[in-house]
């Protein structure tokens, strides 16, 4: 099945979170509250809420989008080509840039979404994103009355599932195991707060977050059979 999918139809993406703000204190009386109510099973009683706060950019209601990374194919006889291109700084301005990229080049009926634990993560806090900023959801990412058949969304993590919903995978353990390099990474996903608000290197995060995107693009090559795509052929743009 994954061999019949025309790999220029398929635009891979990864996306960078923060808290919203640099820190709990920056945050209003009634958010302090919300924050503590919501974070309070995940901390239970090993932290407070105010020392809880760094992981706040992996809820949707309290964090934000700092960098979008999409990468795509391009297929000349034998030859792939794979390109990435990044969305990054104001929240509002990225969300709308992505938009605008998915009601053009990749408006098509034929075209789908992928990415890396995508559809637990990175596909609903993008269109979560956009309904706080009143953005109207494009197509790929509306999925209102949509059957399952009919979301155009693909999920590494989920392929490498077979069907097991209790295992999770992730991308950097997949790579390892399907012999995939290890991009000469800086940091991870755990120091992204710290080098946006502290050390204030956005470059950083859209380097790392754009090599997330070409592993992903890697592990779908592999899990579909394909060669990797060599280093040479794999351009930022």
């Amino acid at each position: 099945m994954l061999q019949k999918i025309n790999l220029e139809y398929i635009l891979f993406l990864d996306i960078e979170t923060v808290p919203e703000e640099p820190n709990f204190e920056a945050l209003n009386d009634e958010k302090k509250d919300l924050w503590e109510q919501k974070s309070r099973y995940q901390r239970k009683d090993e932290y407070t809420a105010e020392e809880f706060y760094e992981r706040a950019g992996i809820w949707a209601e309290f964090g934000k989008i700092v960098c979008i990374s999409v990468g795509y194919f391009r297929v000349n006889g034998d030859t792939k080509t794979f390109r990435t291109t990044s969305f990054h700084g104001d929240e509002a301005k990225l969300l709308k840039e992505f938009k605008n990229l998915l009601n053009g080049h990749f408006s098509s009926p034929k075209h789908l979404l992928c990415g890396h634990n995508a559809k637990e993560f990175d596909f609903p806090y993008i269109a979560r994103r956009m309904i706080i900023h009143g953005i109207e959801l494009p197509y790929k990412l509306n999925l209102f009355g949509k059957k399952p058949w009919e979301i155009p969304h693909l999920d590494t993590m989920e392929l490498w599932k077979f069907g097991d919903y209790k295992n999770f995978t992730s991308l950097k353990l997949l790579a390892n195991i399907l012999g995939i390099p290890s991009p000469k990474q800086d940091i991870d996903g755990s120091m992204v707060r710290e080098v946006y608000y502290e050390e204030n290197d956005l470059d950083r995060i859209v380097t790392y977050c754009e090599l997330d995107v070409v592993t992903t693009a890697q592990v779908f090559l592999r899990l579909r059979g394909d060669e990797l795509i060599e280093d040479d052929h794999i351009k930022s743009i």
